[in-house]
């Protein structure tokens, strides 16, 4: 993190926005909390991507010497024409123009959050603003700061009363959402399947979005890197296929939300070409371009996903896996948001009572940061289950908004997140018995249901 006693003086962006000070990231990583935690905090997976994919992408990488070589700044042809079979059919105004996705209407990124990077560098004038929906991805911040540019803030209104809800129970103010837009607005950032409220944005949400977008000629940085995790039967629309808003939006993609391999940090970006083109040129310039054989074991891996029946089998595991931690949410009596997608479960901790004997360390305090640090940090080091505390992805203004929740991940396999729920369920000596909502549901051995 920056500081201000270093030898060479560091930028004074560093230090806005608490840049100097510990993120959440690092404060509930796996080497700072007890070793015998189980972590449900950070949205990686505790498996490994399928064989097929792993298998022939080591024998790419041994009979193809260029995969092992620079590859062009756009992305390897392999991956490019891979993304192109794959994204054309899912976006209505490429079916109708007859034509499927080229080359210059997508990009390769190292990482879906370095792609967002890119085209804020590329479109981002210094004093421009940028619309994020709270609770938001914390990289967002930096992301807009170090363009020095500004970011303007619309909260999600959470539900009110007790019970189980709905990620769509979450509400955009669009009275709200149209005084956020000003000539200085430059871009507005949709997270939808929405990391982490679980809400999939209607069709509806999303033409409201739009027809802001094209009164105010802003860029639409559509973030839908869970876009195979949309449960339910819901309909995800991509508002990039909304009528004027394919030369307004960038669709950013993550290869490791779709195979389960956050590490190979492969992200793209799909839009009009003018979009991608000048997100390549900022790309090019950071990174230049994207790790070869990842690539290639990406593009393995969605040319071989209908034949193995992949995403469809993907996500019915993940909607069993969503159940069983739900089930013991349900056991505890304990309120929560029912994702509609992603792989995030916000749960209400308010009547949750931390022992008056704990003592929470600085860092949980510091900056004023949200109860819900102090709540995170007894979980690891009482309970042993890691949450991420959800007012770091909100504005100081409005983080009383999210203090009150914990946000847990169920990108784990069943068995561990029977073991999590299992420990979990000591919190019932620490829950107000006035707040408990009665149980609807009993945990099993299968998918808690």
């Amino acid at each position: 993190m920056a500081t201000r006693n270093a030898t060479i003086p560091q930028a004074t962006r560093m230090f806005d926005g608490n840049m100097d000070k510990s993120d959440v990231w690092s404060i509930f990583t796996p080497a700072n909390v007890p070793p015998n935690c189980i972590n449900l905090g950070q949205g990686f997976m505790n498996w490994s991507p399928p064989d097929w994919i792993r298998e022939k992408a080591h024998a790419s990488m041994d009979s193809d010497v260029m995969s092992n070589h620079y590859s062009h700044p756009r992305g390897r042809p392999r991956l490019l024409k891979a993304l192109s079979k794959h994204y054309s059919p899912q976006f209505p105004n490429i079916v109708a123009r007859g034509e499927d996705l080229k080359p210059e209407e997508m990009v390769v990124t190292a990482g879906a959050n370095c792609g967002t990077y890119a085209a804020l560098v590329a479109h981002c004038e210094p004093g421009d603003e940028v619309i994020l929906f709270e609770p938001f991805f914390d990289q967002y911040f930096a992301s807009i700061h170090f363009q020095h540019a500004k970011p303007v803030y619309v909260p999600l209104h959470p539900p009110t009363g007790d019970g189980v809800k709905s990620g769509a129970d979450w509400k955009i103010d669009f009275d709200e959402l149209r005084k956020a837009f000003s000539p200085k607005t430059k871009a507005i950032i949709v997270n939808t399947p929405h990391n982490p409220v679980g809400k999939v944005f209607t069709r509806d949400e999303l033409e409201k979005i739009a027809e802001l977008c094209i009164e105010f000629n802003v860029l639409c940085l559509a973030d839908e890197v869970y876009d195979c995790m949309v449960y339910d039967g819901l309909e995800h629309v991509r508002i990039a296929s909304l009528p004027g808003m394919w030369e307004r939006t960038l669709t950013i993609g993550s290869g490791g939300k779709s195979f389960a391999c956050t590490g190979w940090r492969i992200g793209w970006l799909i839009g009009h070409p003018t979009l991608v083109g000048a997100t390549l040129a900022a790309h090019s310039r950071l990174v230049f371009c994207t790790n070869s054989p990842l690539q290639e074991a990406t593009a393995i891996g969605l040319e071989g996903a209908e034949e193995h029946n992949f995403f469809p089998d993907q996500l019915r595991a993940y909607e069993e896996r969503r159940d069983i931690l739900c089930s013991y949410f349900d056991e505890l009596g304990l309120s929560y948001t029912r994702p509609e997608g992603s792989y995030f479960l916000l749960v209400d901790m308010d009547p949750i009572k931390i022992p008056e004997s704990f003592e929470t360390p600085s860092f949980c305090t510091e900056g004023g940061r949200g109860k819900d640090f102090a709540m995170c940090w007894w979980l690891a080091q009482d309970i042993g289950v890691v949450g991420i505390p959800p007012s770091e992805f909100y504005c100081k203004e409005h983080e009383k908004i999210g203090e009150r929740f914990a946000r847990f991940a169920f990108c784990k396999d069943p068995e561990l997140l029977h073991a999590a729920g299992k420990r979990l369920l000591r919190l019932k000596e620490y829950i107000d018995p006035a707040r408990v909502v009665p149980s609807k549901r009993k945990v099993n051995g299968t998918n808690g249901v």
